[in-house]
């Protein structure tokens, strides 16, 4: 009787940890913006973290113009964990590859660094995310999970700045009063280069 019942202990035992190991598979993740104070440690923590685009699945936030995604990542996390400005007032200067509009960086259940980036400006659809490459079988979900809270999400007002190398120009993008907008524009004042 008691070989009996350690094998029904143990069978339930097993049963549990099978279904919550099945319904942890299909929660949706926990998704924290990094603020721009806390850029430092985010890259501290990270330092070591091979990155990879890979895993994050073409979706319909795809083919959405990146001025129109920046909106609604605006409304549903506020403003970039950094944007052109910091690049430059950090390095003194703007480096090739580092000509974005913004950044927002994110940690994912607590332990999962993810980075959407805008590296086109104002003039593309989509963004381009890179997540931890040990987690690259995680990232199907959390773009999901991402793309399910924007597309709920409101646009919310923002104005950024856009350095375009290719054409040589600044660019003020914005959506305000219900309106988007890039124009052309000299290089804005509180911008100080090297």
């Amino acid at each position: 009787m008691q070989r009996l019942t350690k094998q029904f202990f143990f069978f339930f035992v097993m049963m549990v940890m099978i279904s919550t190991a099945a319904q942890a598979q299909f929660e949706e993740p926990d998704i924290k913006k990094v603020s721009k104070e806390a850029r430092a440690e985010f890259q501290s923590r990270f330092a070591d973290i091979k990155w990879t685009g890979q895993g994050f699945n073409y979706n319909e936030l795809d083919r959405m113009p990146a001025i129109e995604i920046r909106a609604v990542l605006q409304g549903a996390y506020g403003d970039p964990t950094q944007k052109v400005e910091d690049i430059i007032e950090k390095d003194g200067y703007l480096r090739d590859g580092k000509s974005i509009q913004f950044e927002y960086w994110f940690i994912i259940d607590g332990y999962i660094p993810m980075m959407v980036l805008d590296l086109e400006g104002p003039f593309d659809d989509g963004l381009v995310y890179v997540g931890a490459s040990r987690y690259v079988d995680l990232m199907p979900q959390v773009k999901r999970t991402l793309t399910k809270e924007l597309r709920e999400t409101s646009p919310k007002e923002y104005v950024d700045y856009f350095y375009s190398p290719e054409r040589g120009q600044w660019y003020k993008v914005s959506y305000e009063a219900g309106e988007y907008k890039k124009e052309e524009i000299k290089k804005p004042s509180h911008i100080k280069t090297k």
